[in-house]
């Protein structure tokens, strides 16, 4: 069973529906959380190929914003901007969708599927931060240079956590298809 025939069966949601909901709570992490993994969440759910599930991953975000703002988190990010987060997770799901043409874990297409989600996850950043900038209503007298001086922070472990969780599925994919008892079974399938 090749990667793409893998990252398509039926059971590669439930982790991705898992790793979302442990870890959206807390945005960028603390002592004690992990942080957010939305963005690639939502790339390897490109690979599964099934427009539903995006939806579903989209519905399950909001909820759970909705609980854990409910239960004290700050609500700070929630505007009309808001719902540019669509836009910014199908960006990710694309590139995973792209991405699920390739066959194996080779170098090249391993390059090309990591080098892939770092241009996509700083597209997601574009556009969640430039559409909180142009419609949150926070910084109505605020200039581009000025907002961009700000939030240029936020670049770094906005996309290195998505790279991070990205490495690491990608990682735990390898091990799984380099394990000799696996190899035999879906030879079958």
């Amino acid at each position: 069973m090749n990667m793409k025939q893998w990252l398509q069966v039926e059971y590669l949601p439930i982790p991705l529906i898992a790793l979302m909901a442990l870890t959206r709570f807390h945005h960028f992490g603390d002592v004690l959380h992990l942080p957010d993994a939305s963005l690639a969440v939502f790339f390897f759910a490109g690979f599964y190929r099934k427009k539903a599930f995006f939806v579903f991953l989209l519905l399950l975000a909001g909820l759970i914003d909705y609980i854990a703002i409910a239960n004290g988190t700050s609500s700070w990010c929630v505007s009309p901007a808001y719902v540019f987060l669509i836009p910014t997770y199908a960006v990710m799901w694309v590139a995973g969708r792209y991405c699920s043409k390739f066959k194996s874990l080779n170098a090249y297409e391993l390059a090309s599927s990591i080098g892939l989600m770092t241009l996509a996850a700083s597209a997601a950043f574009i556009i969640s931060n430039g559409s909180f900038y142009l419609f949150s209503g926070r910084y109505t007298d605020l200039s581009w240079a000025q907002y961009f001086a700000r939030v240029v922070k936020y670049y770094p472990p906005y996309v290195g956590f998505a790279m991070v969780y990205g490495l690491t599925i990608y990682l735990i994919i390898k091990l799984f298809k380099s394990m000799p008892d696996t190899q035999t079974a879906y030879k079958e399938i």
